[in-house]
This record gives C-alpha cells, sequence and structure tokens, in this order.
C-alpha cells in the first residue's frame, strides 16, 4: 500500500496528542514533522503564550495561516498544527487534496485531564475555569474537526493503537478507525 502523496495532519482539541503522536508517525513513515507551535515560536522568537499576550489570538491565527499558505507547496509531511487552527476559514481545503486530515478525537474532560499532566502553557485555558473554557472550545470547534478525512477516536486506543491507525490512514486505509 502505497502513502498519501500530501501532507498527513494531526487536528483535534489541546490535549489531543497531536504532536506526541504526530513525532511517532513522522518516524514510521520516514517524513519530517512539523509542530506549527514551536514554528511559530522559533519564527516569533517567543513562546505561543507570550505572542498571545502580546498580540492577541487573531494574530497569531493569522501566522497559522501563512505558515499552512507556505507548506501547500512543500514536500509532504506529518503536521500538528495548533487546536484553534481549523478555525482559519479555507485552511484545511489549502493541504488537501492531496494531504489528508486526520482528527484525533478526545473529549474536553479528557483533554483537561491530559492537560493537568503537561507543563506546557495553553494561551486559551488561562482563564478561572479552564474547564469551562475547554468545554467551549470543543463546542465551537468540534464540527470543524468532524471535516477532517478521519477520526481517530484516541480516548478508547493505546497510543500505540492510534500510532498504527494514523499510519494506516497515510497509507490509504478507509477512514472512521477507532
Amino acid at each position: 500500500m502505497s502513502l498519501i502523496d500530501g501532507h498527513l495532519v494531526l487536528v483535534g482539541l489541546p490535549g489531543a496528542g497531536k504532536s506526541i503522536i504526530g513525532r511517532v508517525v513522522a518516524r514510521q513513515l520516514r517524513r519530517p514533522f512539523l509542530d506549527f507551535d514551536a514554528e511559530i515560536e522559533r519564527r516569533v522568537r517567543c513562546t505561543v503564550a507570550q505572542y498571545f499576550a502580546r498580540s492577541g489570538e487573531a494574530a497569531f491565527r493569522e501566522l497559522e495561516l501563512l505558515l499552512t499558505r507556505e507548506l501547500a507547496t512543500a514536500a509532504p509531511m506529518v503536521l500538528a498544527p495548533g487546536g484553534g487552527w481549523v478555525t482559519n476559514p479555507g485552511v484545511m481545503q489549502l493541504l488537501r487534496p492531496p494531504g489528508r486530515i486526520v482528527y484525533l478525537r478526545v473529549s474536553p474532560q479528557e483533554a483537561m485531564r491530559r492537560i493537568a499532566r503537561s507543563r506546557h502553557v495553553r494561551p486559551l485555558l488561562q482563564e478561572a475555569d479552564p474547564e469551562a473554557k475547554m468545554r467551549e472550545l470543543w463546542t465551537a470547534r468540534s464540527a470543524l474537526y468532524e471535516e477532517a478525512d478521519a477520526v481517530v477516536d484516541v480516548e478508547r486506543l493505546t497510543s500505540q493503537q492510534v500510532t498504527d491507525s494514523v499510519v494506516k490512514l497515510a497509507h490509504g486505509a478507509t477512514p472512521g478507525i477507532g
């Protein structure tokens, strides 16, 4: 089975595992991996949290859109954009076809549980009630995530099963695993 010609893009809520799974999948597929947040931090020379505080969410989303436009003509990679990347109108269409978008589905509750174990600062969750904010993000974004080419339910699978499912999808397997 041959590998898809375009990028493999992992989308989902913060805490879904896009970066962790993406790195492993990229190694298995022998493709470069690009974490949007890390690349944007490199370019703006500050953390995403600092950039949000200084310039706001709209400016950050514009950086994501510009990066996506650059990547549209780049050699195939495994990409992990931020959780709000899907809110940029038309952004998914910039990468597909031939790219394939995979939604790593996780509940807001599980996402919060995972984030609680992380040292990574999530700017949109820096509020008095981060769990309420996570539910709000899920409500606002879930329909956009569902526009992905495939869905992997990361709560019901081990990390290895998620990785295996995403690798199969990269090889053209039928969507809807998980």
